[in-house]
């Protein structure tokens, strides 16, 4: 069975021949626009929506679906999470991006292999993705997922190294 994960959500309707105003997470514009089929979910399963065309307005997206050519045509999917099975996610990662559900679980190591916690969540802050880490002294820490404190990570060995600087690590 695929696996589907949630890139945007139809606000409401643009203008009157069906076109979807959707939001979506902050930095992910190029890759919705990037997509030709997205998924809703109606009754337990997940029913594709052809995009015949997107564009950005402002904060949101602008997308046109095939079939849906009115208001009233776009009315019931309003309020709908739109979804893309995890394998085109997949396919658009750069070589240093990793979803999510990827990084928690993760046990964080220092330079010297010192174990220094686990990866419980992960945030953003507006400039930067954050890793929550839970501490051997079972304290939470954000540590920016930059290059210059995040320094490999390996999905295979469940394991993330990081340069520990002083006072990063409560």
């Amino acid at each position: 069975m695929d696996k589907f994960i949630s890139v945007g959500k139809i606000l409401n309707f643009h203008g009157i021949q069906g076109e979807a105003k959707v939001g979506f997470s902050k930095s992910q514009e190029n890759f919705l626009l990037s997509l030709d089929k997205v998924f809703v979910q109606k009754d337990r399963e997940y029913i594709p929506l052809k995009i015949v065309r997107s564009r950005l307005n402002k904060t949101f997206a602008l997308i046109k679906f095939e079939g849906i050519d009115s208001i009233n045509d776009l009315m019931e999917y309003k309020g709908a999470v739109l979804f893309v099975e995890e394998n085109t996610i997949r396919e658009k990662l750069e070589e240093d991006e990793f979803l999510i559900d990827e990084l928690v679980g993760l046990s964080v190591f220092d330079t010297e292999d010192k174990k220094l916690g686990f990866v419980v969540g992960v945030s953003n802050n507006g400039a930067n993705d954050l890793l929550s880490v839970k501490t051997n002294s079972k304290n939470i820490s954000l540590i920016p997922f930059v290059k210059a404190i995040v320094l490999s990570v390996s999905i295979k060995d469940k394991k993330i190294v990081i340069n520990n600087l002083e006072g990063l690590l409560e």
